[in-house]
């Protein structure tokens, strides 16, 4: 179906109420995410079926935004399927234990959110999501003969790994647990919202049609790139006509072929879930371990930087980048790249790492060269990264030859 309208139309002022409705939208759409889940967590639900191709009124891009900046769904449950394909070798599995140790707190817990989500980094999963307001959310992650939740109720965050039979407590102090939420894309909607932050002039945006999600009618908002060089094709999103939340979204590649990121409901009502969902008791027998950040009373900002902006120890990414030398970002919009200096050596080869490490690191690599010298561009289908013999590193969602081009000149 042809787009209702292009953002090729728009005036210099509806431009300006673009950016502010994506503006609104950032800082409006109430995320459904569960308090601790790490940013690191990507990626929702595999390809849903459309069924149908609903009749609905034309809307413009700018009034579908707006739509998504007013939304304010706080009650709601629902199931959803995830699938992220970024194109890692299987290593028998070699990967998920590389991205699961790099993720883990100090806490050593196997109900740590901060370890245990990031399974969802990869491959096809299920979840059981349910919230009621700012206050009481539920993400429930299901395995084989075995479940994973983290429950958020008032100041308590629960973490419960059935398999271990372990639990994880934190506590979020007044004004940190919807700074935490915010940090941590775990639905379409919070994927969505960050898509958003991303519509400049750089970007095109259009609706284009209409679908049919978990048996909601919706629109279809597309974000595509304008610049050559992204390895984002586009985003797709469908956004429920009557309420506005995003219900499903598609990250798909320049390379074509499957999406990287699939995020959609396969169910949801928005009833008020009961309120024994968000109830939770550690199991008798349970291992109980408490967020030994909490129990020295971190802030809310704090605890966001330990979930949600740099993983273990606690950093903020601002601290993390003083760390780094020269910690910059070049170019413009999706184009965008950052590079900072190790200030140590490039890569190890397979024989110098050695082992399965070592055949990993080779498996993603590239061996480059150029004016900069040489180095390795270490791929996935979505996020590419340059990091040179001098320890020089250039990453950003960009094709090889763009990180090469940006190596070159600077």
């Amino acid at each position: 179906m042809a787009p209702y309208e292009s953002d090729d139309s728009m005036t210099a002022g509806e431009a300006d109420d673009l950016r502010a409705g994506r503006r609104k939208a950032a800082r409006y759409v109430v995320p459904v995410a569960v308090v601790g889940v790490a940013a690191a967590t990507i990626g929702l639900v595999p390809a849903l079926a459309d069924s149908g191709d609903p009749d609905l009124p034309k809307i413009s891009a700018q009034q579908l935004i707006d739509k998504i900046a007013k939304s304010d769904v706080q009650q709601m449950s629902g199931t959803v399927k995830i699938t992220t394909d970024l194109g890692l070798p299987n290593l028998g599995g070699l990967e998920s234990s590389l991205t699961s140790g790099a993720a883990k707190s100090g806490d050593g817990s196997s109900a740590d959110p901060t370890s245990k989500l990031t399974e969802l980094a990869t491959g096809t999963h299920t979840l059981r999501v349910a919230a009621d307001g700012q206050d009481r959310q539920k993400l429930s992650l299901l395995e084989n003969a075995a479940e994973y939740s983290i429950i958020h109720n008032g100041k308590n965050v629960w973490g419960y790994d059935s398999q271990s039979n372990e639990v994880y407590h934190s506590t979020a102090p007044d004004g940190a647990a919807k700074q935490q939420k915010e940090d941590v894309p775990a639905t379409p909607k919070d994927l969505t919202k960050d898509a958003l932050k991303s519509v400049d002039d750089t970007t095109s945006v259009t609706v284009e049609g209409t679908a049919q999600v978990a048996g909601r009618d919706a629109y279809r908002l597309v974000i595509k790139p304008k610049q050559s060089g992204s390895t984002v094709g586009q985003i797709t999103v469908a956004v429920d006509s009557k309420t506005g939340l995003p219900l499903k979204f598609t990250l798909t590649p320049a390379s074509g072929g499957a999406a990287v990121i699939d995020a959609g409901f396969t169910q949801i009502s928005f009833a008020k879930p009961s309120a024994s969902t968000f109830d939770f008791t550690p199991p008798k027998g349970a291992k109980v371990t408490e967020d030994s950040q909490a129990e020295h009373g971190l802030k809310g900002s704090d605890k966001g930087e330990k979930f949600g902006k740099s993983g273990k120890g606690g950093k903020s990414g601002e601290d993390l980048g003083k760390g780094l030398d020269g910690l910059n970002v070049i170019g413009k919009g999706w184009n965008s790249i950052a590079t900072f200096d190790t200030g140590g050596q490039g890569v190890p080869s397979g024989s110098e790492a050695g082992g399965n490490f070592g055949g990993f690191l080779d498996s993603l690599g590239d061996k480059v060269s150029g004016k900069f010298g040489s180095g390795t561009v270490f791929k996935t289908r979505l996020i590419n990264a340059l990091i040179t013999d001098h320890g020089k590193v250039y990453v950003g969602a960009v094709t090889k030859d763009a990180l090469v081009k940006a190596a070159n000149a600077g």
